[in-house]
């Protein structure tokens, strides 16, 4: 599975461990991913999204007509 976000492209953070020393080592940091199936214009397909992007796709459309 990709590592990357199929709506907002959110992809592998990096940065350091710091240590109670203060010795820094080196660590990434996975968005967190899920495979959901999505129907668009009434075809179903399978995308690869952050649980955030998700979220907001299922809550409801306010204030749109």
């Amino acid at each position: 599975m990709s590592k990357i976000c199929s709506i907002c492209n959110k992809t592998l953070s990096t940065g350091h461990n710091v240590s109670h020393s203060k010795r820094r080592t080196k660590r990434t940091w996975s968005p967190n991913l899920t495979t959901t199936t999505i129907t668009e214009n009434g075809r179903r397909r399978k995308i690869v999204v952050c649980t955030r992007c998700l979220k907001t796709l299922s809550k409801p459309q306010r204030g749109k007509k």
